[in-house]
């Protein structure tokens, strides 16, 4: 028993620090992670596919809080509906500071997060749903849809459902909020009151605090190099370049079949053109396919059918009609909700790209066959006689001969003279199959030609 007693003293000196080791374990491992991201622009595709990303990031970092940036005007209906049903999917808190403006779509939003805190100044409401110019209120229809999704989100998250209703409908009446003839938008001190938000606050660390935390760490959305190079090819100059090398290269292909690389240089820009748009959800499957079948009804044209008739007009529309489409957020044909603005930048590019391309290929295609590193490039000088091509140099012999287009020149072809294949080109004019032609110069690997 003499022994015990001194064991006793021994370990009732030690289990204080004991205890303070522990505690001070558990604090270090009670430091929260708060992930931060920011919507400050319009709803659409591009803000819809930022937000997948950054949910998926936070929940891969194991984020114990996510605090959404929130200043935008709105945007797409559909858009904000999917941002909104991420919102409520997500088990993890989101807390949302509207830095300024939650209007329309950001209302619908905002209205998802768990709690809303605002910073001096800011605003939320005003969500009737308006057409793509921003004036004209769009049709009932849509209106009838957001207000359904306001009511239900609001009735998620514990707030009056006919509040947030009356924040679209400006003919629904709320007594002591609203009078009839005006939708609802709160500023800070209303939301407070009508229990659409929690607070005023001036910085992300204050609504942390407000949550009781201590000890966290913030972690912020940064794109990914994938998503910064998507960014620069969405670029509408970027894009209209590489509209260019796809008409140019396609083009030159045709004129030199079996060189590859022209059509290479265009298939790879098409991949360029196309992949941004998809990945972030503005192009879509059918739109492409209207871009091939162009393709596909253009090369008939030239190829099968010669000639300039519907097909190639169908062709040139269907490839037109796929580069603008794939460039902005439309419902098929249904162009309501496009910002007037980015259906003008898109028709715009898409033009001048194409009218630059077309004034390039006229000035650049009949001295194409006259420049050495195209001609090695094309194996211009390898063609045998045996096969009944002649592309080395012509004698002046063949000045002034009469033949026939072998191929059509658009402008450039082959033509054929006394029994002999030549590679030809016109002074820009386009020249069918079978019409006769007359050699107007020798100079270069190519014949000068014009029709006879």
């Amino acid at each position: 028993m003499k022994t015990i007693f001194p064991i006793i003293i021994l370990l009732s000196l030690l289990l204080p620090n004991i205890g303070f080791s522990s505690q001070d374990s558990t604090r270090q491992e009670s430091t929260k992670k708060v992930y931060t991201f920011e919507i400050t622009s319009d709803i659409d595709p591009r803000m819809n596919r930022k937000v997948r990303l950054a949910l998926e990031d936070a929940k891969s970092k194991e984020a114990d809080l996510i605090i959404i940036e929130m200043d935008t005007y709105g945007g797409a209906v559909n858009d904000a509906d999917d941002i909104r049903t991420m919102v409520l999917e997500t088990k993890v808190p989101i807390h949302v500071w509207i830095n300024k403006d939650a209007a329309s779509a950001g209302a619908l939003i905002s209205i998802a997060c768990d709690s809303i805190y605002m910073a001096p100044g800011a605003s939320i409401g005003a969500a009737t749903v308006v057409m793509g110019g921003g004036g004209e209120a769009a049709p009932d229809k849509y209106q009838s849809y957001m207000r359904s999704m306001m009511r239900s989100t609001a009735e998620a998250k514990g707030r009056d459902p006919k509040i947030a209703e009356a924040m679209v409908d400006q003919n629904l009446e709320v007594e002591g909020v609203s009078e009839k003839g005006s939708v609802v938008t709160f500023s800070v001190s209303e939301a407070i009151a009508n229990g659409f938000s929690e607070g005023q606050v001036n910085s992300i660390e204050e609504i942390i605090e407000k949550q009781g935390i201590e000890s966290y760490e913030i972690v912020e959305y940064t794109n990914s190099n994938v998503e910064n190079v998507i960014s620069i090819f969405l670029n509408p100059a970027v894009s209209g370049f590489l509209i260019l090398i796809i008409f140019a290269g396609i083009y030159f292909e045709i004129q030199t079949p079996g060189v590859g690389f022209p059509l290479a240089a265009s298939l790879i820009a098409i991949v360029l053109y196309f992949i941004p748009y998809y990945l972030t959800g503005l192009a879509q499957n059918w739109e492409i396919a209207v871009f091939i079948v162009g393709v596909i009804l253009l090369l008939v044209e030239l190829f099968v059918i010669p000639g300039f008739g519907v097909f190639g007009i169908l062709g040139i529309v269907g490839i037109l009609t796929g580069l603008t489409l794939g460039m902005i957020p439309n419902d098929a044909f249904d162009f309501t909700f496009v910002p007037s603005g980015d259906l003008f930048v898109a028709i715009l590019t898409v033009i001048l790209a194409a009218i630059v391309a077309m004034a390039l290929i006229f000035f650049f295609a009949p001295k194409v066959n006259q420049w050495k590193a195209f001609s090695t490039i094309s194996l211009a000088n390898t063609q045998q006689r045996s096969e009944g091509y002649t592309s080395s140099s012509y004698q002046d012999s063949l000045l002034g001969k009469e033949g026939i287009a072998h191929t059509r020149l658009m402008p450039s072809g082959k033509i054929l003279v006394e029994d002999e294949v030549y590679d030809a080109y016109s002074r820009g004019e386009f020249i069918d199959k079978g019409e006769k032609v007359i050699v107007i110069s020798t100079e270069g690997t190519s014949l000068k030609v014009k029709k006879g």
